[in-house]
């Protein structure tokens, strides 16, 4: 058994500690700032209705053995002062948000060392009313190591699938690949249908080219053909798709526009790569934000 602390319990840090409450061995703390009625979690396989404690003051935090952060990247402030107590006696910190620096945010508390960035690709939303839809299954992908393995046995027994992968640079850039893209739904207040359209599939390819000539100056080897492999996958999703971005834009939050779309203008700077749609769709959202956004 293992003290886990889910940091973060929206529509993904809801699916993770359902995950983790159907292993039937860990001692699950859920870290939010109101307080949880109930979170029920509408899986594939059945509902799973999570049994832990709730705080909601990090005051009365105290040390576990992991830390899942599961907030969005512009709350990562929030969640820091929650990981400073709970990770105060050696705790792992595994950091399952967007974005390719997941370290990078943690860096002041943490050391790197037991950091470990993850990425999730689960269709999910959270609902008002304490529930949490998944739409279908969760894969997830560390790094390989002691860690990463230490962190998928937290989930033995469970339905997610974990991969541990060698070249996390790789999948970390593949996955800003695609949520890179749903800047277009953001921008356009329209769903996943809207990339349906000839002109907006083919301004979705170029943002994900831009996206991916960055990620290879970095040293990540992707598909040739990445752009029009993300365009395929959101074509394929049911038309009335939301992706975080724009949920986050409709319910007038903070958008993650640096961690999405904001990294690839920076590191695209630093190795002299052109990043001209990126930079404008940075420009863009940054506008129509009514708060400061990261």
């Amino acid at each position: 058994m293992a003290r886990v602390a889910v940091v973060g319990v929206g529509a993904i840090g809801g699916v993770i500690a359902a995950l983790l409450h159907t292993t039937g061995r860990h001692q699950i703390t859920l870290c939010t700032r109101r307080p949880l009625g109930q979170l029920i979690v509408r899986t594939p396989h059945g509902d799973v209705q999570v049994k832990a404690t709730n705080l909601t003051d990090d005051v009365l935090a105290s040390p576990v053995d992991w830390v899942l952060v599961a907030t969005k990247t512009y709350d990562t402030e929030g969640a820091a002062r929650w990981v400073e107590p709970l990770a105060s006696l050696g705790a792992s910190v595994a950091v399952v948000q967007n974005g390719v620096e997941h370290r990078e945010r943690f860096t002041s508390i943490v050391p790197q060392g037991r950091t470990l960035p993850v990425i999730i690709d689960c269709p999910v939303e959270r609902h008002p009313d304490g529930l949490v839809v998944q739409r279908g299954p969760v894969k997830m992908n560390v790094e390989t190591g002691a860690l990463g393995a230490e962190f998928a046995a937290l989930f033995n027994a469970s339905t997610v699938t974990i991969d541990l992968t060698s070249d996390f640079l790789t999948a970390a850039w593949r996955k800003l690949c695609f949520n890179s893209a749903g800047a277009v739904s953001a921008l356009t207040l329209q769903p996943a249908g809207i990339l349906r359209d000839p002109e907006m599939g083919r301004t979705a390819i170029e943002i994900v080219a831009e996206c991916a000539a960055v990620a290879r100056a970095l040293g990540a080897h992707l598909d040739p053909n990445i752009a029009q492999q993300v365009l395929d996958v959101y074509r394929a999703q049911p038309s009335d798709s939301v992706n975080s971005m724009l949920a986050d834009r409709l319910a007038g939050r903070p958008m993650e526009i640096d961690a999405r779309n904001g990294v690839i203008v920076r590191r695209g700077e630093a190795f002299g790569v052109p990043t001209p749609l990126n930079r404008l769709i940075v420009a863009l959202l940054r506008s129509a934000s009514p708060k400061a956004s990261a």
